[in-house]
């Protein structure tokens, strides 16, 4: 099952039988299920997300066989994401760098992640909040084209996150950041909203980091 199918089903149940489920919880001494207020929901959820990300990352194989001609596309982006979640940050780095490494060096452009609702839920807090707002700000941006992110843009976020998390040096978080600024300029991702907003987050993030270490 697809997170999409859990959600919907958890809709409609929750509409029909939300007055039967009532009665349920303020029936008194009646007899319940044997399993009634201990089923594991968090295991169930990480298990279909990561079934979500092999069949993702399965799609992304398939992609990069069929139009790798025509496009840079890596295909362990959604793989470095949960990582991420997972907190998993060295691995989740290592992924990313070399996610970084190859689509910057290539003259093809890049991939485009769609950020649908569903995707949401392997990305963190700070990434939600800005894809939130951009949408509230300029509800346009609600277009399928403008609901997007290049693989590069992710993967240089991400590969930010790790850095901090991990306190790297100075020095590598100042590579990162002429990795953004060039990124920030390339022709596919000037007039993207989202990657430039995600690209001056990260920018950011680097910035408020290293300010103590330059003060000191």
């Amino acid at each position: 099952m697809f997170i999409t199918d859990v959600s919907a089903l958890k809709s409609v149940h929750g509409t029909k039988c939300a007055f039967h489920l009532r009665e349920l919880m303020f029936g008194g001494d009646e007899a319940k299920p044997a399993t009634s207020g201990h089923l594991d929901t968090q295991e169930l959820v990480k298990l279909l997300q990561q079934s979500a990300v092999e069949r993702l990352t399965t799609f992304r194989q398939l992609q990069a066989q069929k139009f790798g001609s025509e496009f840079t596309i890596v295909t362990t982006d959604f793989e470095a994401l949960y990582a991420y979640k997972c907190g998993e940050y060295h691995r989740c780095l290592q992924l990313s760098k070399d996610n970084v490494r190859t689509l910057s060096s290539s003259h093809c452009q890049s991939s485009d992640i769609y950020v649908f609702p569903e995707l949401m839920q392997l990305m963190d807090d700070d990434t939600v909040s800005l894809t939130g707002l951009m949408l509230i700000a300029n509800p346009a941006c609600r277009e399928l084209c403008e609901h997007t992110v290049k693989q590069l843009s992710l993967s240089l976020y991400l590969m930010t996150r790790c850095q901090i998390k991990l306190r790297h040096s100075m020095t590598s978080l100042t590579q990162t950041l002429d990795y953004i600024e060039v990124t920030r300029h390339k022709p596919g991702i000037q007039k993207c909203t989202l990657d430039q907003l995600l690209l001056k987050l990260a920018e950011r993030k680097i910035l408020l980091y290293i300010t103590p270490v330059i003060s000191d």
